[in-house]
């Protein structure tokens, strides 16, 4: 059974930082793509960012570059976001999923992401 736990979330004041955890279970993180996504209340699901192990492939949504930074810890089998200066507008539910390896442009599109985790909120205060 494929299993996603998001963690680290939490209330942070702008212009801060906070890493966020998925880690899985059931499945093995670097034989996939692995993608960010995020919800803010009353918006739509929006990308974050993604990865795919080999080749070290990243890919950022243009709200996000330069502030956050996609990695992974094949031995503990999680992936990373780090975020920082932390921005109201980036309070959201924050979402890991995996999809088939890709290593181009289509990695934001969310339909193509197999599994998904529960979410952790993320609070940025002004």
């Amino acid at each position: 059974q494929v299993q996603l736990v998001e963690s680290g979330g939490g209330l942070v004041q702008a212009g801060g930082s906070l890493r966020l955890s998925c880690a899985a279970s059931g499945l093995t993180l670097s034989s996939y793509t692995v993608g960010w996504f995020r919800q803010a209340p009353g918006k739509e699901r929006e990308f974050v960012a993604a990865m795919t192990w080999i080749n070290a492939y990243t890919y950022y949504g243009d709200s996000v570059k330069g502030r956050f930074t996609i990695s992974g810890d094949n031995a503990k089998n999680t992936v990373y976001l780090e975020m920082n200066s932390l921005k109201p507008e980036d309070t959201a539910v924050y979402y890991c999923a995996t999809r088939p390896r890709v290593y181009d442009y289509t990695v934001q599109f969310e339909t193509k992401y197999q599994y998904w985790g529960q979410g952790t909120q993320v609070t940025v205060s002004s």
